[in-house]
């Protein structure tokens, strides 16, 4: 009897992986808009991201996603080989077209684990992409933008990657520099952000499936175009398509400890996220 009960463990953890998988489809969902990632370095949109563009760029939700990375990787020396990688990793995961997939090359960026990169640097490159036209218009007309959506890192990063927390922040003080002289208007774009966990949780896999879904159906719940929060969970093909991006994709960067991430990371499966109040 002991023995049957142990051996119906893993059973009992992938139909409630199947299942949770499947429900996760039928939340509410970002459809038919212009979404952009916003990452630091290639590789985060398959470490960290996977479930959330597996999801996103569906054809049914008519989404359009992008990714924008702030740095090609360059801290050995790989940016060119890791720009491509990129390209590749991105296609893998569902965007339609390598011209969505933009790597910034500038020193302001640099790819180090001791540099926080300036939050009005990175609000001015977001804005001259994705708000061009702010500087003509009006305060009585409202703001605009040719996105309407942000996803990146929480505060603390995921992994308190310096460059991951400065997209954080970034990204807030684009989109306040919006909304400058544009008091009583709507923000045209939403900031969405992955949940940190603790190290424990960040670590066991399927395992914190039952944590996030209790998490998921506690948290304040709101719903319209832009509804929060949000939890995406890969089934087993879409987690095999992630680990696949990784390790065909990523080739250049699949050293021994990220055989470990993609193994036992419960970001490689589970992407919560939540919409960030920015004013």
């Amino acid at each position: 009897m002991t023995w049957l009960t142990w051996a119906s463990v893993p059973l009992l953890v992938f139909v409630l992986w199947f299942y949770t998988a499947q429900l996760s489809k039928t939340f509410p969902a970002l459809q038919n808009k212009r979404i952009l990632l916003l990452i630091a370095h290639p590789d985060d949109e398959a470490m960290f991201f996977a479930p959330t563009l597996l999801s996103l760029t569906r054809p049914e939700l008519g989404n359009h996603v992008k990714i924008l990375c702030l740095s090609s990787g360059n801290a050995d020396g790989l940016g060119e080989i890791r720009k491509k990688e990129l390209v590749k990793s991105g296609l893998q995961l569902g965007l339609r077209s390598e011209d969505d997939i933009l790597v910034i090359e500038d020193t302001n960026f640099p790819d180090s684990m001791s540099v926080t990169w300036h939050p009005r640097l990175i609000s001015n490159l977001l804005t001259s992409v994705f708000a061009p036209n702010m500087a003509s218009v009006s305060s009585k007309e409202p703001p605009q933008a040719n996105i309407d959506a942000i996803i990146t890192f929480d505060a603390h990063g995921i992994s308190s990657h310096p460059n991951h927390k400065s997209l954080y922040h970034g990204a807030h003080t684009f989109l306040k520099s919006i909304m400058h002289r544009h008091s009583g208007w709507e923000c045209p774009i939403r900031l969405y952000t992955l949940t940190t966990t603790n190290i424990l949780r960040k670590y066991i896999s399927l395992l914190d499936l039952p944590v996030a879904i209790i998490e998921a159906m506690i948290r304040k719940k709101e719903l319209g175009e832009f509804p929060t929060p949000f939890m995406f969970v890969s089934g087993p093909l879409d987690y095999r398509t992630a680990q696949k991006t990784m390790t065909t994709a990523h080739k250049s960067q699949m050293r021994w400890f990220r055989w470990g991430w993609i193994t036992f990371s419960r970001y490689m499966i589970i992407n919560d996220l939540k919409r960030e109040k920015t004013l």
